[in-house]
């Protein structure tokens, strides 16, 4: 059977090249308000089902949309790989990723979770050397330090900060982390369709295996609507995120990434009455200063910057 080539990057005529990258843009901010919504309906969900069962409504949701654009049939080779079981390693972190972050959720304010997902540059940036070769200097180390001063700030732990499922949030950060070095891995191997297949395959799988053991059958239409919104709302939001990187750059792109905080403390404000505190934001300024330093050492180096959002589930 014939296997996809990776596709080459789009290129264009210098006259466009600023009309891409306009629209680049403008499906990265579509990605991430769609990626807020994914969290913000899968917090409102952990209030009438288990965490498993909404793992499993996302990634099965997601998978069956995603069968009526790319599958087997339509697409010759859609299963053929070359690194089978990188594959299935980087879909499992993905799914790890999405597991620890809707247990998170239903202790933490949408705002909290999401600067705690802003750690994963630094996180990508500490394991780039030991797994890609890709090794950090000084000044890379300290703007890390100082990052997580930013979330040891939010955190407070011991003086009465946020939920200890802080720790959890982490946890997901660095399944995540690994998740963007598998992708990059990947890249020239595989192509996209095949790579965007296995992830919601194998997550689709790895959910349905214990969701027997904590279904409860959802008879609010409200809540249905909303489990088939999860795979609506991720489908949407990995396309609008693949089409970004073939208008713009992800150097580009990376630094709109951080204007996502926007998105979650607004869904926290109109579903939850959650109102940021000043704790949280002078942590999260911390954060996304630092994270915007570590992009710009990457682009003056010449390295990759995080391919897609912190946390995108």
């Amino acid at each position: 059977m014939k296997r996809p080539r990776p596709a080459p990057p789009r290129k264009l005529p210098a006259a466009d090249d600023r009309r891409a990258r306009l629209i680049g843009i403008g499906l990265m901010c579509a990605t991430l308000l769609c990626f807020a919504c994914l969290d913000t309906i899968a917090k409102w969900l952990t209030q009438h089902m288990d965490t498993l069962e909404i793992v499993w409504a996302r990634y099965a949701s997601h998978f069956f949309l995603s069968l009526v654009f790319v599958n087997p049939w339509t697409t010759p080779g859609l299963l053929s790989t070359r690194r089978l079981w990188l594959q299935i390693g980087r879909s499992a972190l993905l799914f790890g990723s999405t597991v620890f972050n809707f247990i998170a959720l239903r202790y933490l304010q949408l705002d909290q979770s999401s600067v705690i997902a802003f750690t994963t540059p630094f996180f990508v940036a500490l394991l780039a050397g030991p797994l890609l070769g890709e090794w950090i200097g000084w000044r890379r180390w300290m703007a890390i330090l100082v990052g997580f001063a930013g979330v040891i700030l939010i955190a407070r732990p011991g003086m009465g900060g946020i939920h200890p499922a802080a720790a959890i949030s982490l946890m997901g950060c660095v399944c995540y982390a690994l998740y963007n070095i598998a992708t990059r891995m990947l890249a020239g191997h595989d192509s996209t369709a095949t790579t965007v297949f296995y992830s919601a395959l194998v997550g689709f799988i790895v959910a349905t295996l214990p969701v027997p053991f904590v279904w409860t059958t959802p008879t609010d239409p409200l809540v249905i609507a909303a489990m088939v919104a999860l795979g609506v709302f991720g489908g949407i939001g990995h396309l609008f995120l693949i089409l970004a990187h073939r208008y713009a750059p992800a150097a580009i792109l990376a630094p709109f990434i951080y204007s996502q905080i926007i998105w979650y403390i607004a869904g926290g404000f109109l579903v939850f009455g959650d109102v940021p505190n000043g704790w949280t934001l002078a942590g999260a300024a911390i954060v996304v200063a630092s994270g915007l330093y570590i992009l710009h050492r990457e682009r003056l180096r010449g390295g990759q910057p995080l391919d897609s959002p912190p946390g995108a589930p």
